[in-house]
């Protein structure tokens, strides 16, 4: 049940922070575009599975809306808290979660919404505070997360919210200006605090302006891609002011226990994947904010070193399908559709053949060859393995798509390479949103389409391989050393960790969407060479997407990423708050599930491997 709804006023929240900043070190106040709405959770209702509980969670049936066209802001947070979960954890019977690793229990609280906005940039980010009723003063324990991928606001409750909450920590999310905010650009309509569409003049989470009359289908806005701010290149400020948000909202509810400063208060921040990422380029701002900064599977571009998922993945999209049907993968049941090689993989391999890429005429010999120009390019045979997915899902282009129109910063209307976002059914035929759509954007929606009924329109598609001309115009933006693309990248290098800072990061052995010698591994050498040391936890038998491993062709495979993000967060909190020495670097060797009697082996503690 929802209580206590309260919109509170920009005046008090000043107010709280000049009082703090009297007794200690302040943070900076944000700029707020509206009040912090709070809710409080309890009776029915929690902070960490939104009423769900463990049975909800696991269930592979989303929580229903009583009208599908116009969900209540109730409903739509609880459908978002599921899809969340369900996207990022591995949640299904034996797989460990709740019984050798993490915890569903219900975590009743208070929970704060604010538009934040750096200075001179057009679009804010949403921050959420939730603020358990356990709350542990004493302690002082804040985590500040932001959300994986392009996800919404609860993108990373199931690695933040699901450590701190019942620890009795205060967690402060960002979504780091993405989110799933949609906007038809039909009459511009954005989607409010409480997740509903907005109404004229009310503070959204993005603003687009409407299209102009004309008399085709008018594109669909998406934040990450289309806010014009690049947003990738302020992750870092982005978890800087959501930490700032937290002390600020810890003011307001605990003032007995204030000052509550960055000098008196633990600050840890934590992410996976996009959100590792944010936490990394956090830990090289200067000032006393953070205590200590977990990493997991981060999608960083380290300086000097490593690559860029941009330059990667484009390269990925045109030539990964045609590798996977070389010999390598021959075991790898998601390359071998039907036990055969893939004819979608043949087919580009033919394209390569005819563009002048490959010179073998022999189909095995051009997979053989494209194998080769990735294994050159530093990709192993397990990260190609493991790539399969993004692969046979159509991720690296739909990832492509999205960052080079937000590194070129255009609209929704002029992307690069002629493509465009807009709702379609299964015929793929762009048509209008229906209403039930467009009210689940917001709790349903990646934050990357295609998915929730928005699909990507190719301008460019053709002939027997009708994703290669546009795979190959992307492809160009990156090898386009002046373009727009290119200086929208390099305003995302990372920069060192301030020194002394306690800083983990964990990377999988076999990830396959940021493959880890691209991203972790090379932030960790590189931030060696800088003097400013890193603990490096490399997991053998590890790759990037939880939530598959349920499927067991992935389960018998592949281990869970979460349970050592945890191990990890245990580590940081005993270091900061008890002194404890940080472990050190750790190479973990861990052994997959069994598959035996057409039955998957439940996890076990064994099968993590000596955690540090």
């Amino acid at each position: 049940m929802n209580r206590s709804p309260a919109l509170l006023p920009l005046a008090g929240l000043a107010a709280a922070l000049l009082l703090a900043g009297c007794a200690g070190v302040a943070p900076r106040a944000p700029d707020l575009e509206a009040g912090l709405d709070l809710k409080t959770y309890r009776d029915g209702d929690d902070l960490l599975t939104a009423g769900l509980g463990e049975a909800g969670l696991r269930s592979a049936v989303p929580p229903a809306f009583a009208n599908p066209d116009a969900p209540t802001a109730t409903e739509l947070r609880r459908r978002a808290v599921w899809t969340n979960w369900r996207g990022i954890a591995d949640l299904a019977p034996g797989g460990g979660y709740g019984e050798v690793y993490g915890q569903l229990a219900p975590v009743p609280g208070r929970e704060y919404h604010a538009l934040a906005r750096l200075p001179g940039r057009k679009q804010p980010h949403r921050v959420m505070v939730q603020l358990p009723d356990a709350f542990d003063a004493q302690a002082r324990c804040v985590v500040v997360t932001a959300s994986s991928g392009s996800r919404g606001i609860y993108g990373a409750i199931a690695l933040a919210g699901a450590w701190g909450l019942p620890r009795g920590c205060a967690v402060a999310y960002t979504d780091k200006g993405a989110g799933t905010g949609y906007v038809d650009t039909t009459d511009g309509r954005g989607f409010a605090l409480n997740g509903q569409l907005a109404s004229d003049g009310a503070p959204v989470e993005f603003n687009v302006p409407r299209a102009a009359p004309g008399d085709g289908i008018a594109p669909i806005a998406v934040k990450h891609a289309h806010s014009g701010d690049n947003p990738e290149a302020d992750w870092g400020r982005h978890v800087e002011q959501a930490a700032a948000v937290a002390l600020q909202v810890l003011e307001l509810a605990h003032p007995e226990a204030g000052p509550w400063t960055n000098e008196s208060t633990r600050v840890i921040a934590v992410g996976v994947s996009n959100g590792g990422g944010a936490v990394l380029r956090a830990a090289e701002l200067p000032g006393s904010t953070f205590d200590a900064v977990v990493a997991v599977s981060p999608n960083v571009l380290a300086g000097d070193q490593g690559r860029a998922l941009y330059d990667y993945s484009t390269d990925a999209a045109l030539w990964m399908p045609c590798a996977l049907n070389a010999a390598a993968y021959d075991g790898v049941l998601l390359a071998r559709p039907g036990g055969a090689k893939s004819p979608a993989g043949a087919n580009r391999c033919a394209s390569l053949k005819a563009a002048g890429l490959l010179s073998a005429d022999d189909a095995q010999a051009q997979a053989e060859a494209a194998r080769e120009h990735l294994l050159a390019g530093g990709w192993t045979d397990a990260t190609v393995a493991a790539g399969v997915l993004s692969s046979n899902f159509d991720l690296w282009r739909a990832v492509n798509v999205t960052y080079a129109s937000a590194y070129a910063r255009t609209g929704p209307a002029d992307m690069p390479c002629g493509y465009s976002f807009a709702a379609m059914g299964a015929d793929g035929v762009a048509r209008a949103p229906t209403a039930a759509e467009r009210a689940a954007w917001w709790s349903d929606a990646s934050g990357i389409p295609p998915g929730s009924g928005v699909g990507l329109r190719d301008a460019m598609a053709s002939g027997n391989d009708p994703s290669l001309p546009g795979n190959t115009c992307l492809r160009a933006l990156w090898d386009d050393a002046k373009g727009a693309v290119r200086a929208g990248i390099e305003a995302t290098r990372a920069a060192p960790p301030r020194a002394g800072l306690p800083v983990i990061v964990v990377h999988g052995t076999d990830d396959g969407l940021v493959p880890e010698a691209f991203s972790g591994g090379a932030y960790a050498r590189w931030a060696e060479a800088q003097g400013r040391p890193v603990s490096y936890w490399r997991v053998h038998n590890a790759q990037h997407f939880d939530a598959f491993l349920g499927l067991p062709v992935l389960g018998m495979r592949y281990l869970p990423m979460l349970p050592y993000g945890y191990r990890a967060l245990d580590a940081a909190w005993k270091h900061v708050a008890e002194g404890a020495p940080l472990p050190g670097d750790a190479d973990i060797a861990t052994t997959p599930r069994a598959f035996k009697d057409g039955a998957l082996a439940p996890l076990s503690r064994e099968n993590l491997g000596a955690l540090p």
